[in-house]
């Protein structure tokens, strides 16, 4: 397909998304919060939360100034939070090592925390110029259906394939409307289900297309079935006030508040005791499981209902008592804020 991007360029600049609100500028910054954001995660979701972000911390400064936990509230219900505690820590490099400026080169971007090869492109495209590919889920997509890629688009060799075919494919110029062409085509027309090849500038020529394989390309990742786990969470109220903790840096949720977990086989009165509680015979009620899908496993949660009463003196370890006036702005995952919702007092 020797037209390839030139029939992208002509469709974006008719078709294509122009008002986003991180288009239209090549601060670095901006672009850059973007594409972080916008990694496994819709545009639609994402507007709301960067517009949110840059009212908060509208500067690289400001971003690497603020303590961990205020990027973590601004996060909180957009998922994949290590997205968030890589933003925090590139920032930071960047005003410690760089000056406070984004590197033009690439290679250089693609060395910074969170930041890989596609999004380094990206940023080096859209806001220095560079003549380099991307290869996101949108451009995978197009790329395996127009040129019948098979394989897996995640497995090492099939990625190869696309990172060449994607550099062979670069136009000489109007490169950052080329790229911004193969995003939005993935994005809006060449979708994962019912692709709209109809409205496709590529569709006489895309293989997928022709043979009637749009469903099959690209490939699938193979799926194992999904591990299971379960916890048991604490619901420690004392009046309208609930007990949170923050969870460890790493893993899932990392660096946000939750509720705090039962071990298991432990006691609960005891173990309630070292959270600084304390619980009588009678105030515990069990309530309705909450089942959440994890990209690498699915997780069912145990809440209990519990009325404690705080010890004096006890140590704090981070823990501290949220008031449903105060909720809203915490740093919280998206299961344990659904759960909050459905109590009594957490409107």
């Amino acid at each position: 397909m020797k037209d390839f991007a030139r029939r992208l360029i002509a469709w974006q600049k008719r078709h294509g998304r122009h008002d986003l609100p991180w288009q239209n500028t090549r601060d670095p910054y901006r672009v850059w919060l973007s594409e972080i954001m916008l990694q496994q995660t819709q545009v639609a979701t994402v507007v709301p939360y960067y517009e949110r972000f840059l009212v908060r911390l509208p500067t690289l400064a400001a971003l690497a100034a603020a303590p961990v936990a205020e990027v973590m509230s601004l996060w909180s219900g957009l998922g994949y939070y290590a997205r968030a505690r890589n933003l925090h820590a590139c920032a930071r490099v960047l005003m410690a090592r760089h000056g406070g400026a984004f590197p033009h080169d690439p290679q250089a971007l693609a060395g910074l925390p969170g930041i890989g090869r596609s999004t380094a492109n990206a940023l080096a495209v859209f806001c220095f110029g560079a003549r380099a590919p991307i290869l996101d889920g949108n451009v995978k997509r197009v790329l395996c259906r127009a040129f019948g890629i098979e394989g897996f688009p995640g497995a090492a060799a099939v990625e190869k394939t696309l990172w060449r075919r994607a550099a062979e494919l670069l136009p000489q110029g109007d490169v950052g409307s080329y790229i911004q062409a193969q995003m939005d085509l993935g994005a809006t027309v060449c979708t994962r289900s019912k692709p709209g090849c109809g409205a496709c500038p590529l569709a006489d020529a895309c293989v997928a297309h022709r043979t009637g394989r749009t469903a099959e390309l690209p490939a699938a990742k193979p799926r194992a079935p999904l591990p299971q786990r379960e916890t048991t969470l604490l619901l420690l109220m004392h009046g309208d006030r609930i007990l949170m903790e923050p969870r460890r840096p790493a893993g899932i949720w990392g660096g946000l508040l939750s509720l705090p977990e039962l071990p298991a086989g432990a006691d609960l009165r005891r173990h309630a005791a070292t959270l600084g509680c304390r619980v009588e015979d009678g105030d515990v009620t069990e309530l309705p499981l909450l089942v959440h899908t994890f990209t690498h496993f699915r997780l069912t949660l145990r809440p209990l209902l519990i009325a404690a009463q705080p010890l004096p003196h006890a140590a704090e370890d981070g823990r501290r008592w949220l008031a449903a006036a105060d909720m809203a702005a915490a740093p919280l995952p998206a299961p344990i804020r659904k759960l909050l919702l459905t109590l009594s007092g957490f409107p």
